[in-house]
């Protein structure tokens, strides 16, 4: 009988199914294995390559499964749909994850450490604030139209609500609607000092990490985007050039091409989508920056400037700042500004 050589893991919150085949891609068994059975069943098995869709919990499964000994490599869900043939179930899936890992040309994700999960968690926490923040204004906001009052955008008015409510606006305004509004401006204060923690404590990480303090070198790059970069970001050795990094953060237009014809569309959106965001943001304010002020002359954003709109001009300054910060990390050195040829 052959021996397993590619195990592929459908990984859930209970039940597990794990598919093996030989160095053929013949299939040797398909089992459904209980969560607390898994490190007992692949104990049992010969060290071999072992495939794992990325999803919630599987760098915490790579890891375990790695330091049994076996060779664990996940594989992005995308990647994967494409081999599961008719039915979708857990067996199927098995099958087209084992097969997946099989094709010699496959792409993987790298295995975080706890380390960097931990580190990640920071940022995910305070776009959790941000958006519970944005929700409770947008909520006041709606209300408050009720009663005829038309808030403006923003946040900064928000501060000044509260003596509103309690003057000229709170006299129209039932007792019973002004204690709601005073609970959900509690509530903006409670978030606003919460997101004010997370702020110092990333700065603090900024200015004690090698990587993050050499990426704030970059024009457009703060504190929050460069340790976000230094914790979500795979290590920018295994792209093989800038415009790849770029692509991986979906700042690249997608593609549908067909005989001959080049047909570019919209930007992708595909790989990390805080970091995608993070960098448009600090795009933005640059080319806002610039086109108030004026930017310099003969350079490639005054020439974005005279003839594309604002919007594309940030997406195309996030692309270009993708590739300035895969060329600072590969060759390990800070940004430095060219030189402009009048």
């Amino acid at each position: 009988m052959s021996e397993v050589s590619t195990i592929g893991l459908d990984i859930a919150k209970s039940v597990f199914q794990a598919h093996g085949a030989d160095a053929r891609g013949q299939m040797l068994y398909s089992r459904r294995l209980a969560r607390g059975k898994i490190l007992e069943f692949f104990a049992s098995q010969p060290r071999c390559l072992v495939a794992i869709e990325a999803c919630g919990s599987a760098h915490h499964w790579a890891r375990e499964l790695t330091a049994i000994g076996h060779e664990v490599r996940l594989i992005p869900p995308a990647y994967v749909k494409p081999f599961v043939k008719r039915q979708k179930n857990d067996a199927a899936d098995a099958e087209a994850i084992c097969e997946a890992a099989q094709r010699p040309n496959m792409r993987f994700v790298a295995i975080k450490s706890e380390e960097q999960q931990a580190s990640s968690l920071v940022f995910r926490t305070r776009d959790l604030l941000v958006r519970q923040r944005t929700q409770t204004i947008n909520a006041i906001r709606g209300h408050m139209a009720e009663y005829g009052w038309v808030a403006p955008r923003g946040p900064a008015w928000v501060t000044q609500l509260g003596e509103l409510i309690n003057q000229e606006v709170g006299a129209s305004l039932p007792e019973a609607a002004r204690d709601m509004f005073r609970v959900m401006l509690g509530l903006l204060d409670e978030l606003d000092v919460r997101i004010a923690v997370l702020d110092k404590e990333i700065a603090r990480r900024a200015r004690e990490d090698e990587v993050a303090r050499r990426l704030m070198t970059i024009p457009g790059i703060g504190p929050i985007a460069a340790t976000a970069i230094a914790a979500l970001a795979p290590a920018m050795e295994t792209f093989k050039r800038g415009r790849d990094f770029a692509a991986w953060l979906g700042l690249t237009p997608r593609q549908k091409s067909t005989g001959g014809k080049t047909r570019l569309g919209r930007t992708s959106k595909m790989g990390e989508r805080t970091l995608r965001r993070l960098l448009i943001i600090g795009a933005s304010s640059m080319v806002q920056h610039a086109s108030r002020r004026g930017p310099p002359e003969g350079s490639w954003l005054a020439g974005m400037l005279a003839r594309k709109p604002r919007m594309l001009i940030s997406v195309a300054q996030a692309n270009k700042t993708a590739r300035i910060v895969w060329a600072v990390l590969v060759s390990k050195q800070d940004y430095r500004a060219p030189v402009v040829s009048i």
